[in-house]
């Protein structure tokens, strides 16, 4: 078990590094000038498919245990794991609604000024994205347990870099230089350890916020993946391949939490 002093600051390390991976899937930049819709679809998926995975077996799953470990019967830990669930995405709906963002990787037709303006609230969007993200890995590491802070920083690392690269891609589609594609791309991951310094202090602060806080870091990335990746990975007529490529992302993550964690 960590130390309660120790758990911010490798909550925020975690997701620092799981933010950085952002700019590994960015250096594609420099080697793809673009990626066919089919394979920006599978690779996106994927990325869902371990949020997924991370959600359930790294947050809501530990965080009725936390709730039992405080005192909880088998039901009161549950409906407290789900309300702040439902308070996690409720709040991410809620800033969505009044912050204006493009939605994630809509195509940007051309390079004039509205094209600009669309091109940074798209960078915004993933901003958002990236927070709960980041909040995730600081809380997975609060609970106090190494290996499933490990886990989950391995994961959403492994997932952001797919994501830095269809970022940067779709930079470098409306004009954007190559360097300059992957530096933004490499800035909106890290958005991550901003969540993940949040998450891991909210913690520290209290110890029975743990499973509101870890209940609430699922509801936020699950409202991300069935608001903005499965909508967006499933009308361009790939439905099968996104299907099958969020399925393999998940057992991936499901492999790493069981096996590592």
């Amino acid at each position: 078990m960590l130390l309660p002093e120790n758990t911010v600051w490798l909550g925020f390390i975690g997701s620092l590094i799981a933010g950085s991976m952002t700019g590994v899937g960015a250096l594609g930049v420099f080697f793809i000038r673009r990626l066919s819709t089919s394979l920006e679809d599978i690779l996106l998926s994927a990325a869902a498919g371990v949020m997924l995975a991370a959600s359930i077996f790294s947050l809501l799953l530990p965080g009725i245990e936390e709730a039992s470990a405080q005192g909880f019967n088998a039901s009161g830990s549950v409906i407290i794991v789900l309300s702040g669930m439902m308070l996690g995405a409720a709040a991410l709906a809620i800033i969505y609604r009044c912050t204006p963002h493009q939605h994630f990787r809509k195509p940007f037709p051309d390079s004039d000024s509205k094209a600009l303006k669309r091109i940074w609230l798209f960078v915004l969007a993933i901003a958002l994205h990236n927070f709960p993200e980041g909040m995730a890995v600081g809380v997975g590491f609060a609970k106090g347990d190494l290996e499933n802070g490990l886990t989950l920083t391995l994961g959403i690392g492994l997932q952001n870099i797919p994501e830095g690269l269809a970022v940067a891609i779709s930079l470098l589609a409306v004009g954007y230089r190559s360097a300059y594609a992957f530096s933004v791309a490499f800035l909106t991951g890290l958005i991550e350890p901003v969540g993940g310094l949040f998450g891991a202090a909210l913690v520290s602060i209290s110890q029975p916020l743990l499973p509101w806080v870890l209940g609430g870091a699922a509801g936020a990335m699950l409202f991300v993946i069935s608001d903005e990746i499965i909508p967006q990975t499933h009308n361009r007529g790939h439905e099968g391949l996104a299907t099958f490529s969020l399925l393999g992302g998940f057992a991936v993550m499901m492999y790493l939490d069981t096996v590592f964690a």
